[in-house]
Order: C-alpha cells, then sequence, then structure tokens
C-alpha cells in the first residue's frame, strides 16, 4: 500500500545501523518530553513561588503542544525537504537552549517565552524523527515501530516528571530544567556523530524508496494527498482527540496526586511517573499486537484502535468517578495502559494512506492534529475545569473525549476500503 520497492535501493544497508537510528533519535525524543513534561513535576512550587492559577499552569503546559501543531507542518515539509538529520540537529539543539532559559527564569512571562521556544523547537521533531526511523525499517513493522517511537513521549515524560520531582525537592526547582537541557545538548553531539542524510539514504530500506509513481515533476508528491481520503483525515481527528486524554494525563496526574493523597510533590512526580510510564508500555504493546492482527488484514487497525479508546474510556470513567483508594488507582492505571493505545496504529494508517516522498510532512499532520486537538487543549482546558469543578471533578469529563474518537474511528473504518482504492490509483506502487 504506497510502498514503492526500488531494487538498488539500500545495497550498502547494515543491520546495525538501523538500530542505532531508533536508539539515537529515539533518545533525543526522550529529551524532547523530559524538555517538555518537566514542568508538571515543578507545579507546585511554581504556583507557591509565582501565586499561579490552574490556568495559568495549563497554559504553560499547552503553548508547547499550541505551538508544535502550529508549526508542525510547515516545518515537517522544511525537514522533507533541506535534509531530516539537519533539521534534527537544529531542533533538538534550540529545544535544549530553551529549557536552559526555563531554568533561569525570574518571572510567568519569562517562562512562558521559554516553554514557547521549547515548542519552536520540538515542532516538527516527532514527524521528522518517525520519518527517518521508518525509513531504515520494513514497512511490515509500521504501527510496531510508530508505537515504540512514539511511547518515547510517555517513557521522557516518566523521566522528565521523576527526575524532575526529586531535583525540584533536593536541589531547588530550575535544577530540574539546568539537568534537562544539559541531556538534550549531550544526546545533540551524539546524534552530530554519528548520523548524517547520506547514511541514512545508503541505508533506506528497499520497501521505503520513493519512485516516480508517488512523486510529481519536483520529486515529491503534491501536498493535497496529505488529506486526499476520508480515511485520513478520520485518522488525524481520532489520533488528535485521544491525545486530549493521554496530554491531560501527562500534564495533571502528579498535581492530582499530590492533591487527592497528600503526596509531597516528589513522591507525587514518582508515582505519576508510575501511570505515564504504564502508557508509554501500552502504546507498544498495543503496536504489536495491531501489527500482528493486522498484517493479512489491514482494516483491523481501526477495530483493534476501536477497542484500546474503549477500554480507556470505561476504566478511566469509572476510575476517575471513584472516591480515592486502591479501587482508583487500579482502574485509572489500567485506563493509562490504554489512553495513548492508538498512536501506533494511528501512525501506520497514515503511512499507509500517503505517499514516502512526503511522509514526514504526512506525519507532521499527524502531529498538528495530536497536539491541537490533544496535547494542547487537554492541559488548558482541563485546568480551566479545575479552576471551576476542582481538579477531581475535571478529571471525571476528560475521559468523555473518547465519544467522539469511537465516532471517528467507525467513520474511518467504513471509509478505509474506499480510501485505499482512491489512494492505490493516485500513487500506486
Amino acid at each position: 500500500m504506497l510502498e514503492p520497492s526500488a531494487p538498488s535501493a539500500g545495497t550498502n544497508r547494515s543491520r546495525v545501523f538501523p538500530l542505532l537510528v531508533f536508539l539515537v533519535t529515539f533518545g533525543l525524543l526522550l529529551s524532547d518530553y523530559m524538555s517538555r513534561q518537566v514542568l508538571s513535576a515543578v507545579f507546585p512550587f511554581l504556583k507557591v513561588e509565582w501565586a499561579l492559577s490552574d490556568t495559568q499552569l495549563g497554559a504553560l503546559t499547552s503553548v508547547v503542544a499550541l505551538t508544535v501543531g502550529l508549526l508542525a507542518v510547515p516545518l515537517s515539509l522544511l525537514g522533507d525537504r533541506w535534509g531530516r538529520s539537519k533539521a534534527i540537529l537544529a531542533m533538538a539543539t534550540l529545544w535544549s537552549l530553551a529549557t536552559l532559559g526555563s531554568a533561569v527564569a525570574t518571572s510567568y512571562e519569562q517562562m512562558m517565552v521559554a516553554r514557547l521556544l521549547i515548542g519552536l523547537g520540538e515542532a516538527a521533531y516527532g514527524s521528522v524523527g518517525l520519518a527517518v526511523v521508518l525509513m531504515v525499517f520494513s514497512p511490515t513493522r509500521r504501527a510496531s515501530l510508530t508505537g515504540a517511537f512514539m511511547a518515547g513521549g510517555s517513557f521522557g515524560s516518566v523521566l522528565g516528571v521523576f527526575l524532575g520531582g526529586i531535583l525540584a525537592v533536593q536541589l531547588g526547582w530550575r535544577w530540574s530544567f539546568g539537568v534537562m537541557a544539559l541531556i538534550g545538548l549531550v544526546l545533540v553531539a551524539v546524534y552530530a556523530l554519528f548520523i548524517d542524510d547520506a547514511k541514512l539514504a545508503r541505508h533506506q530500506h528497499p520497501g521505503n524508496a520513493v519512485t516516480g509513481t508517488d512523486a510529481g515533476p519536483a520529486g515529491r508528491a503534491p501536498l493535497r494527498t496529505l488529506v486526499s481520503t476520508p480515511s485520513v483525515i478520520c485518522a488525524y481527528v481520532a489520533s488528535g482527540l485521544q491525545l486530549f486524554v493521554a496530554g491531560t494525563l501527562f500534564a495533571w496526574l502528579p498535581s492530582y496526586l499530590n492533591r487527592a493523597y497528600q503526596l509531597a510533590p516528589d513522591r507525587a512526580g514518582v508515582a505519576a511517573a508510575g501511570f505515564i510510564l504504564l502508557m508509554g508500555v501500552g502504546m507498544i504493546v498495543c503496536g504489536v499486537v495491531t501489527d500482528r492482527i493486522s498484517h493479512h488484514a489491514p482494516q483491523r487497525k481501526w477495530t483493534s484502535s476501536l477497542v484500546y479508546v474503549s477500554l480507556s474510556l470505561v476504566l478511566l470513567g469509572a476510575g476517575f468517578s471513584l472516591t480515592p483508594g486502591a479501587v482508583q488507582l487500579t482502574l485509572i492505571a489500567a485506563g493509562t495502559f490504554f489512553a495513548a493505545g492508538t498512536a501506533g496504529p494511528a501512525g501506520a494508517m497514515v503511512a499507509n494512506l500517503t505517499p514516502a516522498s512526503i511522509r514526514a510532512t504526512a506525519f507532521g499532520t499527524l502531529t498538528m492534529a495530536n497536539n491541537l486537538l490533544g496535547l494542547a487543549a487537554g492541559p488548558v482546558v482541563t485546568g480551566i475545569l479545575a479552576d471551576r469543578l476542582g481538579l477531581s471533578g475535571a478529571l471525571q469529563v476528560v475521559p468523555f473525549v473518547s465519544v467522539p474518537v469511537v465516532v471517528a474511528l467507525v467513520l474511518g473504518l467504513r471509509a478505509y476500503p474506499a480510501s485505499v482504492r482512491r489512494a492505490r490509483t493516485s500513487f500506486p506502487g
């Protein structure tokens, strides 16, 4: 499905280099989310020191995702044309330096500017990084690789919240940002040493090679193909809305555990990190399961996503409606496992329905939906609700965002056969 082969591609490939690409690119994704989510661990400190409301705290988280959402497509397109490895180095350097700027911010306004710059640096990293990873592996592993790669967001959030909470208590909240910045800069140096566009081209998997069948006169498919089928539009919308739930959990679980269970900020950060770790494991497991059950029936990517979303809705809805205690924590943990289970299938759907020549831009479009509909909207909308209903009341509402996700997935599944035929007709191969 839109996976043209070129026998001459990848003749100099090795088995080690693709693994190296995944590990280093994944490491930078960890840094991306560590820099983004460390803020959640220091919410209690900033709330007291700068007398901030929950809406203001949520805005500090959402401004990053909002910037990512607005700039993901144009910067991903730039990455496709300028060179993906060069774009990755520039982006990672910027977000690391901006994280260092967060460490020295002396006011809410300065912190907001630093967070905006972090968003600018991170805007296209997920899409360009994923395109780089997928180009050196077989197309048959797309859902697994996408789920594993995007799970880096959860694992990075875990590390950011876990380390950030400990550093904030032991050394002060500014050190939480400083250490994240240092980790990012070290990984930038490692990437520059081992990976460049020429090596990526030599090690591209033949099944991902771009041919004239999916490219126009300029060597790339027209941008209209990013939204040329109903199914791919449904995939964007469903993925983005479901990450409203996941983004809210990223941002507000530490504060919820702090307030509902009276845990100190460092202990709340550690506990929340465990939940987010479950989310990352769930993304990997759901991606692997989806690849296995959909190998000979691609439409099962949609049905598997429906199962994950439904489980998230029921488990989280029930969990947050209960009073604090062991049963509540068990249900929240189970719901968190499935909360981002659609990430791998959604990436595979988009890859299957868009041309290889503009794949980073396709993932940029997915990133835009994920951030504008989900990661940007979730924290700030939840913060606004929390100022009116209390944080517990707000979190009781959030799981029901999965209802329109179910609708989008059902529509995408129904349109999938026709969408595949249309995609094949437009760009065969």
